[in-house]
Order: C-alpha cells, then structure tokens, then sequence
C-alpha cells in the first residue's frame, strides 16, 4: 500500500520463497553459526520450510540447501554443519572452512546467539579472518529481553566492522532488515571493514613473507594471509592439505613439485655433506 512502512509487509512483497528450485541463481549465501543458535530457523524462513540435503563431496555431513528471490535476484542459501570453530579439528568444521574459504559464497550469514554473545563471537572472529563479505544475525533477542539481556547491536557491528542485525526468527522479527542487509552486502551497496588480529611487527613480517611464498606455489588460493596465520599458528590439518595439493585441487591452481627434504645451496649441501 502507497505509504505503508512495513517492514514485514515489505519483505512479503520482495521475498519469494523458492525453496529447493535452484536451478540457477544470482548469488551464494553461506549460513554459518554455532549449533543450537536458531540456524535451521532463520533457513526455513527464508526458503519456504524445505530442504535439499544430500552429502558434501567425499564427506559424510550432511548439508542442506534452500533457495529465495529478493527483488528480481535469485539467491542460494547454504546451511553449513553447526560448528563452535573453523580449525578443522573434526569434519563439520573443516567442511564449514572449506566452502567459506574455497566457495568463496557473495555473503556469510553468520548467525548467533545474543544470550551466549561472547561464546559466539569465537567464530564470528574467524569467519571474519577468512571473509570481507559477511552479515552478522544476532538470533534470539526474545530470549535476551526475557532474561533481561540487552545487546548493542550497533556498537557491536561498529566493533566487528560488518553488519549486525538483530532477529528473533522464530517470530519473523528481523527477517526483512537481515535480507535487505544481506542484498545491500552482495551488491556493493555496504561496505565492511572486518575486525582482525594486526599482532607484533614479527608477526606481521612473517605473515607478509609467507603469503608471498604461497601465492607463488599456490596461484589463485584464496586468502593467503589466513593459511599463512594457521600455518604459523602450527594447524597440522592446514599443513597438510597444502602438502598433499587438496587445496591446490579445491582452489583449481596446480598443486606445485614436492620440495627435496634438504633445500640448501648446493655449496653449502656440499660442505654440509663433507664435514659428515
């Protein structure tokens, strides 16, 4: 109606719930988030209350994918496993990483709760290492106001740098600003200048060094810095996905000739060799 300000009417109107037609589309949203958090929910609201599920290529998590247009754009919704972090300590984890990292999704939709904030931010966190593009959902803010729980959202999105939206999605609230957030986001409308740990001089010199090392060995992977900092930071499984070329093959780059264990001049190998 001609002067209505609905924001639920409105996104009634925008919204069409595709639910598994996905045939094509325009853009890519990963949902991300710790379990329990209301992910399924936010999901259903935005696809229609269906999901196509199926496995993740050579894994066993399942994974479920819905479909929504919004103003004449077609969107792909991702509902990656539930996970607490992305270190790739078990195979949810290191399926949510890969498909943030290598996906390469026009948004992450990262939703969590704002009962639990300070528990939830740890993935927001490395989300944020990984990713420019992403949309924070501060879920459950009926649970909040119950127990008397207040959360700055706009403080918060300052801090983080990203958007936050605030939502109670089993009650629809929220649900209209987070899609126009999210379409504001993949094309360009907001920016977002992501909260990441800059660490000591050393740190930053390592970093710049080894990233320069790995995007030579490694065309076309995607964020170097956040392999170079899990490399520093000792994360075998990253190591070892570099070594054995997955992410070469997931980032479709060459994966690079095996280095010789001792990769020393050969003068100095000489001499080395001599004085044994």
């Amino acid at each position: 109606m001609p002067g209505h300000d609905c924001s639920t009417c409105s996104l009634r109107e925008h919204l069409v719930k595709l639910g598994v037609q996905l045939d094509n589309w325009d853009y890519v949203v990963a949902l991300a988030g710790n379990p329990n958090v209301g992910k399924s929910t936010v999901f259903n609201g935005l696809t229609g209350l269906k999901q196509h599920t199926g496995n993740w290529p050579g894994k066993t998590v399942t994974r479920a994918e819905g479909g929504f247009a919004f103003e004449g754009k077609r969107y792909k919704l991702v509902d990656l496993p539930g996970t607490y972090s992305l270190l790739s300590a078990s195979v949810d984890e290191e399926v949510a990483r890969d498909f943030i990292l290598f996906g390469r999704p026009d948004c992450t939709l990262v939703v969590v709760d704002a009962t639990a904030l300070e528990r939830n931010l740890n993935l927001v966190l490395q989300v944020l290492e990984i990713t420019d593009r992403v949309v924070v959902c501060l879920n459950l803010m009926d649970e909040a106001r119950r127990k008397g729980i207040r959360v700055d959202h706009r403080a918060l999105a300052r801090e983080l740098g990203v958007p936050v939206v605030p939502a109670a999605a089993r009650l629809g609230e929220g649900l209209s600003l987070l899609i126009r957030t999210v379409a504001d986001l993949v094309t360009g409308r907001v920016k977002t200048t992501p909260r990441r740990v800059r660490g000591s001089d050393a740190l930053r010199q390592a970093l710049a060094e080894l990233v320069t090392m790995l995007e030579t060995a490694y065309p076309g992977l995607p964020n170097a810095r956040w392999v170079a900092t899990r490399l520093l930071d000792g994360d075998y499984r990253v190591r070892e996905a570099l070594a054995s070329g997955e992410f070469a093959r997931l980032a479709g780059s060459p994966a690079p000739p095996p280095a010789t264990h001792d990769t020393r001049p050969s003068r100095e190998k000489a001499e080395w060799q001599a004085k044994r």
